[in-house]
């Protein structure tokens, strides 16, 4: 097992149900380089990562074994592996996706998912994020100098690359966790030789470990959830009350008229059927003439 280790005293976990207690994290990709810190100066939380857990049967980014499910009951199988592994009833587990953002087709995001699961208290708490911060792309090459110029654009050598030949579906052809100049220009010599057309797909490897980016993400998503972890039910008392949706009909500044924009968030607790309507975080009042069906149909 390896356990991460933080400072013996963390500075804002006073008021935390689980300080001193340990959680299991299921990953192969070292996310506790991410989440350690959040979780222990946050929530007293210490976490430890089974080795010989292999999250990659539950699916891979690079399509050799296929994600069944949806993402979030994929992280909850994940959490669980994790839990049954270390023999403990904390465990915590994250699921990422990559893409063009939902709302802004031409701009790539990734989706994150982090769940907490708590076997004593009786309940699971997801939180999610869609970032901008991402290096997420994906190029098909037909010459070094391409490649190299992509490279160059994602971050490489400290974000890592995967490529793989356009036209043959071997999987395993498939490169990863590239980081070296001579190591790429191997790669994508094989790969576009084992081509029917003689290029390669050169793309950023999402994975955690080959990623800095991404990491940052988790540790921002990490400290969000540890958030939710400080605040408890009004009716129950339960860990993880926050928001679990939202409401749409924010009035129009010009006409008054609704629109689809959040009027209010639905704050709810994990466990008992308690749910709030609370004002939009960001204190907004009304939405803009461009967002109105009226005023701008």
């Amino acid at each position: 097992m390896k356990i991460a280790t933080m400072p013996r005293r963390p500075p804002y976990a006073g008021s935390s149900p689980y300080r001193d207690r340990m959680a299991a994290l299921a990953t192969k990709h070292d996310k506790q380089r991410a989440l350690a810190l959040p979780f222990r100066w946050g929530a007293g939380l210490s976490l430890r990562v089974p080795e010989a857990l292999d999250t990659d049967l539950l699916g891979t980014f690079t399509g050799e074994i296929e994600r069944t499910g949806t993402p979030g009951e994929v992280v909850r199988r994940k959490a669980r592996l994790g839990m049954a592994a270390t023999n403990l009833p904390l465990g915590l587990a994250s699921e990422g996706s990559f893409g063009p953002h939902p709302l802004l087709p031409f701009v790539p995001s990734g989706f994150e998912l982090l769940v907490f699961v708590d076997d004593i208290e009786g309940f699971s708490v997801v939180e999610e994020i869609v970032a901008h911060e991402t290096n997420y792309a994906r190029e098909e090459c037909a010459a070094l100098h391409e490649v190299v110029a992509f490279a160059n654009r994602v971050g490489f050598p400290s974000h890592g690359l995967i490529v793989r030949p356009v036209g043959n579906a071997d999987t395993a052809l498939i490169c990863k966790g590239i980081v070296s100049d001579g190591e790429l220009a191997r790669t994508f010599a094989a790969a576009s030789s084992a081509s029917p057309m003689g290029r390669a797909t050169v793309e950023t490897d999402m994975r955690a470990h080959m990623n800095p980016t991404r990491l940052r993400v988790l540790r921002r998503l990490g400290a969000r959830l540890v958030g939710r972890l400080r605040t408890h039910c009004p009716r129950c008392n339960c860990p993880g009350f926050g928001r679990t949706g939202s409401e749409p009909g924010l009035p129009c500044s010009d006409c008054g008229g609704t629109t689809e924009m959040t009027l209010h968030e639905i704050h709810a607790c994990p466990r008992c059927a308690e749910r709030r309507h609370q004002p939009r975080a960001d204190g907004r009042t009304s939405a803009s003439p461009q967002h109105c069906p009226y005023c701008n149909p």
